[in-house]
């Protein structure tokens, strides 16, 4: 099955080389992570380590920071925000090539770390002829994948089959991992909700009320701003999700007739801005932001098939925290979070922004002790190698 799988992978690369490198010239998002995946460009060399950490996009890649540190480690990451990030903290960082490269590309190490459900069958399997341990971190199946997951378990209890020690978000993550051939699965929640969250960079909070509309998602915003009426107290920030929807939302302001300022034209030094609305059209400034707010409506939640965002980070804060109904992908997240109100009627919104007033905390975090030790044994029973 692996060889087969392999040649369908070159097969794949082949057929889809000429658009791939056609979208990575058009489309800012994959402007670097395409070339470098897809065609090795500034991605020939991979540095040795003991323990290689997999993850896929910003949030992830931050989450694993506290185990990076402890170890020597190495990152690959698939997302241009996850390899910023990434570079932030750990010096030993690529993305991760298609799985046709694998195994000309693959360095040897002593435990790979892979993050939520990131199943690369070649990099698995690569990893395991290496005689690596592999852990899967934070491992979670939504309902709606779950189906999938089951109509193709051939492929998915051949990666289990390879995976050491597994630690799942939930105990209903762990029977759907284990009816999957999954083996070895610990309940450990999610380990986002045991992030340290700081500000890098410490700004000056205005007078009036200031609100967030957090990490939206195309529709969104218009949506939201619909249903709310800013008083002359109050300022409100709109940060996108996605760093390739900044123009799309600065015309939406502009068609709906608002003043507003940009992020990235304010001074450098204390970043005050004088307008109702500030569109933050930076990546990595949310934390910062988040730490003088008074209200934040967390986005991804508002339409289905998205799943909802992070409710951790608000909660850091001790931030009024409003959310959407569809929080699929985040249920775990949010039940460590009190206080949380969530808007299931559009027409709620206005009232409560302006009357709701108990501050969302975190609940107790999970020991990740437990995870220290298995990645540590893994190194120790391979220090021959």
């Amino acid at each position: 099955m692996i060889l087969c799988y392999y040649i369908l992978a070159w097969i794949v690369f082949i057929i889809s080389a000429i658009p791939i490198f056609i979208l990575s010239l058009l489309k800012q998002k994959y402007k670097y992570s395409l070339k470098a995946r897809f065609f090795l460009f500034k991605n020939f060399h991979q540095k040795i380590s003991d323990v290689h950490f997999h993850t896929c996009s910003y949030g992830e890649t931050r989450s694993i920071k506290e185990f990076a540190l402890k170890f020597d480690s190495r990152i690959t990451t698939i997302t241009q925000t996850g390899f910023s990030c990434a570079k932030e903290f750990c010096k030993k960082v690529n993305y991760l090539p298609f799985e046709n490269w694998i195994p000309l590309w693959l360095k040897p190490t002593k435990v790979l770390v892979i993050f939520e459900a990131e199943y690369w069958l070649i990099l698995i399997f690569m990893a395991k002829f290496y005689r690596a341990k592999i852990i899967l971190l934070n491992a979670r199946i939504s309902d709606k994948s779950y189906r999938s997951y089951l109509r193709f378990r051939f492929f998915y209890e051949k990666i289990f089959y390879y995976i050491d020690e597994i630690f799942a978000q939930s105990d209903v993550d762990k029977i759907r991992l284990e009816s999957l051939g999954a083996k070895n699965v610990k309940v450990l929640h999610n380990i986002k909700a045991n992030i340290s969250i700081k500000p890098n960079k410490n700004y000056l909070k205005p007078k009036e009320k200031l609100i967030i509309f957090a990490s939206t998602h195309a529709g969104e915003e218009e949506l939201l701003l619909d249903w709310i009426n800013l008083s002359k107290e109050e300022k409100l920030i709109i940060a996108p999700r996605h760093p390739e929807r900044f123009f799309e939302v600065e015309n939406l302001l502009k068609n709906k007739g608002l003043e507003f300022e940009k992020f990235s034209l304010l001074s450098t030094q204390n970043k005050n801005f004088n307008k109702k609305i500030l569109l933050l059209d930076a990546l990595g400034e949310l934390i910062n932001f988040y730490a003088i707010s008074d209200i934040v409506v967390l986005g991804g939640s508002f339409f289905k098939n998205i799943g909802g965002h992070n409710p951790i980070e608000v909660a850091s804060f001790k931030n009024v925290l409003i959310s959407g109904p569809f929080i699929d992908n985040q249920k775990v997240l949010f039940d460590k979070v009190e206080n949380v109100y969530f808007c299931n009627d559009l027409k709620e919104l206005d009232y409560k922004i302006h009357h709701y007033n108990l501050k969302a905390k975190i609940k107790k975090s999970d020991d990740l002790t437990q995870v220290f030790k298995a990645i540590q044994e893994g190194i120790d029973a391979r220090k021959s190698l």
